[in-house]
Protein backbone atom coordinates (compact mmCIF):
# COMPACT_ATOMS: atom_id res chain seq x y z
CA UNK A 1 0.00 0.00 0.00
CA UNK A 2 1.62 3.32 -1.05
CA UNK A 3 2.50 5.84 1.62
CA UNK A 4 0.24 8.87 1.90
CA UNK A 5 2.09 11.95 0.70
CA UNK A 6 2.36 14.59 3.40
CA UNK A 7 0.78 17.86 2.36
CA UNK A 8 3.16 20.76 1.77
CA UNK A 9 1.49 22.74 4.59
CA UNK A 10 2.18 19.96 7.10
CA UNK A 11 5.73 19.44 5.79
CA UNK A 12 6.47 23.13 6.32
CA UNK A 13 5.30 22.91 9.92
CA UNK A 14 7.17 19.66 10.65
CA UNK A 15 10.46 20.65 9.05
CA UNK A 16 10.35 24.16 10.49
CA UNK A 17 10.03 22.64 13.95
CA UNK A 18 13.11 20.48 13.28
CA UNK A 19 15.11 23.44 11.98
CA UNK A 20 14.07 25.70 14.88
CA UNK A 21 14.96 23.00 17.40
CA UNK A 22 18.37 22.38 15.84
CA UNK A 23 19.46 25.91 15.00
CA UNK A 24 17.20 28.23 16.98
CA UNK A 25 14.22 30.14 15.62
CA UNK A 26 16.12 33.43 15.25
CA UNK A 27 18.72 31.80 12.98
CA UNK A 28 16.21 30.31 10.54
CA UNK A 29 14.47 32.36 7.84
CA UNK A 30 11.66 31.43 5.51
CA UNK A 31 14.28 31.11 2.74
CA UNK A 32 16.14 28.55 4.85
CA UNK A 33 12.91 26.60 5.34
CA UNK A 34 12.03 26.69 1.65
CA UNK A 35 15.53 25.56 0.63
CA UNK A 36 15.45 22.76 3.20
CA UNK A 37 12.14 21.53 1.79
CA UNK A 38 13.23 21.95 -1.82
CA UNK A 39 10.37 24.32 -2.62
CA UNK A 40 10.31 27.90 -3.82
CA UNK A 41 9.84 30.77 -1.36
CA UNK A 42 6.67 31.60 -3.27
CA UNK A 43 5.29 28.13 -2.58
CA UNK A 44 6.00 28.59 1.12
CA UNK A 45 4.35 32.02 1.13
CA UNK A 46 1.28 30.49 -0.50
CA UNK A 47 0.74 28.59 2.77
CA UNK A 48 2.21 31.02 5.33
CA UNK A 49 2.59 34.78 5.02
CA UNK A 50 5.64 34.87 7.27
CA UNK A 51 7.69 32.92 9.79
CA UNK A 52 5.54 34.11 12.68
CA UNK A 53 2.55 32.23 11.23
CA UNK A 54 4.62 29.04 11.12
CA UNK A 55 5.69 29.52 14.73
CA UNK A 56 2.08 30.09 15.75
CA UNK A 57 0.99 26.89 14.01
CA UNK A 58 3.73 24.97 15.82
CA UNK A 59 2.46 26.38 19.11
CA UNK A 60 -1.04 25.12 18.27
CA UNK A 61 0.49 21.66 17.74
CA UNK A 62 2.16 21.95 21.15
CA UNK A 63 -1.15 22.96 22.75
CA UNK A 64 -2.97 20.00 21.19
CA UNK A 65 -0.22 17.64 22.35
CA UNK A 66 -0.50 18.85 25.95
CA UNK A 67 -4.30 18.97 26.00
CA UNK A 68 -4.76 15.50 24.52
CA UNK A 69 -2.05 13.76 26.54
CA UNK A 70 -2.96 15.37 29.86
CA UNK A 71 -6.74 15.25 29.60
CA UNK A 72 -8.32 13.80 32.73
CA UNK A 73 -9.79 10.41 31.67
CA UNK A 74 -13.57 10.39 31.62
CA UNK A 75 -14.03 6.61 31.55
CA UNK A 76 -11.88 5.51 34.51
CA UNK A 77 -10.24 6.62 37.73
CA UNK A 78 -6.74 8.05 37.60
CA UNK A 79 -3.92 6.00 39.12
CA UNK A 80 -0.18 6.09 39.74
CA UNK A 81 0.57 5.72 36.05
CA UNK A 82 -1.24 8.99 35.41
CA UNK A 83 1.06 10.86 37.78
CA UNK A 84 4.02 9.45 35.90
CA UNK A 85 2.44 10.40 32.57
CA UNK A 86 1.68 13.88 33.87
CA UNK A 87 5.34 14.59 34.58
CA UNK A 88 6.84 12.87 31.58
CA UNK A 89 4.39 14.41 29.13
CA UNK A 90 5.32 17.92 30.26
CA UNK A 91 9.00 17.32 29.55
CA UNK A 92 8.40 15.25 26.43
CA UNK A 93 6.49 18.21 25.04
CA UNK A 94 9.25 20.55 26.17
CA UNK A 95 11.80 18.41 24.30
CA UNK A 96 9.75 18.04 21.11
CA UNK A 97 9.03 21.78 20.98
CA UNK A 98 12.19 22.90 22.74
CA UNK A 99 12.95 25.95 20.61
CA UNK A 100 9.91 27.67 22.14
CA UNK A 101 11.45 27.43 25.59
CA UNK A 102 14.82 28.92 24.65
CA UNK A 103 13.42 32.44 24.31
CA UNK A 104 9.69 32.37 24.91
CA UNK A 105 9.45 36.07 25.89
CA UNK A 106 11.23 37.03 22.67
CA UNK A 107 8.99 34.79 20.56
CA UNK A 108 5.86 36.33 22.05
CA UNK A 109 7.18 39.88 21.68
CA UNK A 110 7.58 39.28 17.92
CA UNK A 111 4.28 37.43 17.56
CA UNK A 112 1.16 39.10 19.06
CA UNK A 113 -1.14 36.23 18.04
CA UNK A 114 1.15 33.71 19.72
CA UNK A 115 1.27 35.88 22.84
CA UNK A 116 -2.53 36.09 23.06
CA UNK A 117 -3.09 32.38 22.50
CA UNK A 118 -0.27 31.37 24.82
CA UNK A 119 -1.61 33.41 27.72
CA UNK A 120 -5.13 32.13 27.09
CA UNK A 121 -3.86 28.55 27.12
CA UNK A 122 -1.64 28.84 30.19
CA UNK A 123 -4.06 30.88 32.30
CA UNK A 124 -7.11 28.92 31.23
CA UNK A 125 -6.97 25.41 29.81
CA UNK A 126 -3.57 24.40 31.19
CA UNK A 127 -4.29 25.70 34.69
CA UNK A 128 -7.56 23.76 34.72
CA UNK A 129 -5.77 20.58 33.64
CA UNK A 130 -3.08 20.94 36.30
CA UNK A 131 -5.51 21.61 39.13
CA UNK A 132 -7.79 18.75 38.04
CA UNK A 133 -4.85 16.35 38.13
CA UNK A 134 -3.75 17.48 41.57
CA UNK A 135 -7.27 17.14 42.98
CA UNK A 136 -7.47 13.58 41.66
CA UNK A 137 -4.03 12.65 42.99
CA UNK A 138 -5.03 13.99 46.42
CA UNK A 139 -8.38 12.20 46.35
CA UNK A 140 -6.70 8.90 45.44
CA UNK A 141 -4.18 9.25 48.26
CA UNK A 142 -1.12 9.57 46.05
CA UNK A 143 -0.40 13.05 47.35
CA UNK A 144 -1.25 14.75 50.64
CA UNK A 145 -1.72 18.45 50.09
CA UNK A 146 -4.01 21.21 51.31
CA UNK A 147 -6.34 22.36 48.55
CA UNK A 148 -5.00 25.89 49.01
CA UNK A 149 -1.56 24.62 48.00
CA UNK A 150 -2.67 23.24 44.64
CA UNK A 151 -2.41 26.50 42.72
CA UNK A 152 1.02 27.65 44.00
CA UNK A 153 2.55 24.18 43.62
CA UNK A 154 1.19 23.79 40.08
CA UNK A 155 2.54 27.26 39.23
CA UNK A 156 5.96 26.31 40.62
CA UNK A 157 5.98 23.19 38.46
CA UNK A 158 5.03 25.18 35.38
CA UNK A 159 7.79 27.70 36.08
CA UNK A 160 10.36 24.90 36.18
CA UNK A 161 9.04 23.40 32.96
CA UNK A 162 8.77 26.73 31.17
CA UNK A 163 12.23 28.06 32.04
CA UNK A 164 14.21 24.85 32.48
CA UNK A 165 16.10 25.00 29.19
CA UNK A 166 16.93 28.66 29.73
CA UNK A 167 18.31 27.72 33.14
CA UNK A 168 20.32 24.88 31.62
CA UNK A 169 21.82 27.24 29.06
CA UNK A 170 23.08 29.58 31.78
CA UNK A 171 24.14 26.86 34.23
CA UNK A 172 25.88 24.76 31.55
CA UNK A 173 26.87 27.27 28.84
CA UNK A 174 29.28 24.88 27.09
CA UNK A 175 26.95 21.87 27.14
CA UNK A 176 24.35 21.30 24.43
CA UNK A 177 20.67 21.08 25.32
CA UNK A 178 19.76 17.42 24.99
CA UNK A 179 17.52 14.74 26.45
CA UNK A 180 19.67 14.62 29.59
CA UNK A 181 18.59 18.23 30.16
CA UNK A 182 14.97 17.06 30.15
CA UNK A 183 15.74 14.27 32.62
CA UNK A 184 17.29 16.78 35.00
CA UNK A 185 14.16 18.90 34.67
CA UNK A 186 11.92 15.97 35.54
CA UNK A 187 13.99 15.31 38.65
CA UNK A 188 13.65 18.96 39.64
CA UNK A 189 9.86 18.72 39.43
CA UNK A 190 9.92 15.47 41.37
CA UNK A 191 11.84 17.25 44.11
CA UNK A 192 8.99 19.78 44.33
CA UNK A 193 6.46 16.97 44.69
CA UNK A 194 8.38 14.71 47.09
CA UNK A 195 7.20 16.43 50.32
CA UNK A 196 3.60 15.66 49.32
CA UNK A 197 4.04 12.01 48.31
CA UNK A 198 2.22 9.52 50.54
CA UNK A 199 4.25 6.70 52.11
CA UNK A 200 2.53 3.96 50.08
CA UNK A 201 3.58 5.65 46.86
CA UNK A 202 7.20 6.37 47.84
CA UNK A 203 8.71 3.15 46.36
CA UNK A 204 7.13 3.84 42.96
CA UNK A 205 8.12 7.48 43.28
CA UNK A 206 11.78 6.55 43.91
CA UNK A 207 11.71 4.27 40.87
CA UNK A 208 10.51 7.20 38.82
CA UNK A 209 13.35 9.36 40.12
CA UNK A 210 15.86 6.64 39.28
CA UNK A 211 14.46 6.34 35.76
CA UNK A 212 15.40 9.95 35.14
CA UNK A 213 18.86 9.78 36.64
CA UNK A 214 21.69 10.85 34.34
CA UNK A 215 25.42 10.86 34.89
CA UNK A 216 25.82 14.37 33.45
Amino acid sequence: MPKTRIKTYDRIVQESLSLFNEHGERNITTNHIAAHLGISPGNLYYHFRNKEEIVHQIFLSYRRFISERLAVPADRQMDVADLVNYLETAFEAMWQFRFMFYDLPGLMARNPQLQADYHQFVNGELQTILESHFREFIRLGLLKMDLDDIEPVSVNIWLVVKFWFAFEQTARPKAPINEASSHRGVRQVLALLKPYVQADFLPAFQQLVARHHTEN
